[in-house]
Order: C-alpha cells, then structure tokens, then sequence
C-alpha cells in the first residue's frame, strides 16, 4: 500500500500495556475531527460505537493516518459474520467455490458460511480535498489487513454492505466485488433504507 499513510489499531491507544497508550479520553478527542456528511452512519459509528465494539471484541477499528502530518483521514472496521448467500444470486463457478467452505441448506437453496465484513469504511471530509486519501486507497489497507489476517488464521470470503447508491456500487464493483444481495436496515434517525451486500473471494 501507499508509504503516504499508516494503519493504526486503536487497541493500540487503549491497551496500557503498549507504548502507544493514551486512554479513551484522548482517543475521543482524535476522532472528534472526523466527518463524513456524505453518510452519518459512517460518521455516528465511529464516533459513538467503534470504541465500546473494539472493548467487546464486535468489532475492530482501524485509523488510517496521514505519514506526514498525522492527521486522521480515514477508518475501517472489520469483523467475521456469518453470511447466508442464495444460490440464484450467484453465478455457479462462484457457487462452487463456496460448496468447499460452507453448508448448502437444501430447503432454502442457500450457503451459510463465515467471512470478513469491512463495515463501516470511511474517509474524512473535514479535511481539505487534496488531503483526503483516495478510496481505493482506503479500501486496499482494508483489504490489505484481512489478506494478513487470513495469513495467520483462514477464511476465503470477505464482504461489505453499502447504500442504494450507483457511485459506491460502481466503485466496489469496479474493486471485484459481486453484489449477492440486500437487506432493509434503520439509519441513525430510524428511517428504514436498502443497502446492498458485495461480497469477493480473498
């Protein structure tokens, strides 16, 4: 990935044992910079939930920094869900692939497996547009991490889920990823809207 920027694990600002330590304090004031209008969803999780889901092992966060000023200019989280994927939504060669890492249930037509979830993924719009990191730049230290992670313990299959919106399906697309399907969720003002679920092969 690009040496203009760093990944940092923000266990890594709340374990006491690390050098890197500052207390959840301090760790609140970094993220205050954050903004992101263009989805409040990415913004509210980072700012209110992705501290406490990194306590309880939902979820981890990582910040991503500028190498030359240290300035916060985006994030991702990742995790390991389960994942039910229809066989209709997908191609046979996909289906196939995943026969080897999953169960099929015959009644529902439908794989169960395990895979890594980025979500959420986000860039920092508080900064000026020539500072702010590009997406694919920031969805590859996503990728990136869990290609590690699958290094040390497995896994096949990572996914994501995005809003109803041609620009973000373009774009992940656009990065191999395949749409399989889509779910009804609330945003933070409960107003229910679709997001779509990608997913792609490690």
């Amino acid at each position: 990935m690009s040496d203009k920027y760093f990944t940092v694990n923000i266990r890594a600002y709340l374990d006491k044992g690390q050098p890197t330590y500052i207390g959840e304090e301090s760790l609140y004031d970094l993220l205050s910079d954050f903004s992101c209008p263009h989805n409040p969803d990415v913004e509210y999780f980072l700012l209110h939930n992705a501290i406490e889901f990194t306590k309880k092992d939902q979820s981890i966060t990582y910040l991503v920094f500028d190498a030359d000023d240290a300035s916060l200019v985006g994030y991702f989280s990742l995790t390991v869900k389960p994942i039910s994927i229809r066989a209709s939504n997908i191609s046979k060669t996909m289906g196939k692939k995943l026969s080897r890492v999953s169960i099929l249930d015959e009644e529902t037509h439908s794989y169960t497996t395990a895979a890594y979830l980025i979500a959420p993924l986000g860039k920092n719009y508080s900064l000026p547009r020539e500072k702010r990191i590009s997406g694919n730049i920031l969805l590859g230290f996503a990728l990136e991490t869990i290609s590690n992670l699958k290094y040390s313990v497995g896994g096949v299959i990572e996914f994501l889920e995005c809003e109803d919106n041609e620009f973000l399906l373009n774009f992940y697309t656009q990065n191999r990823f395949k749409p399989f399907d889509t779910r009804i969720t609330a945003s933070q003002n409960n107003e229910p809207h679709t997001l779509h679920q990608l997913l792609k092969f490690i």
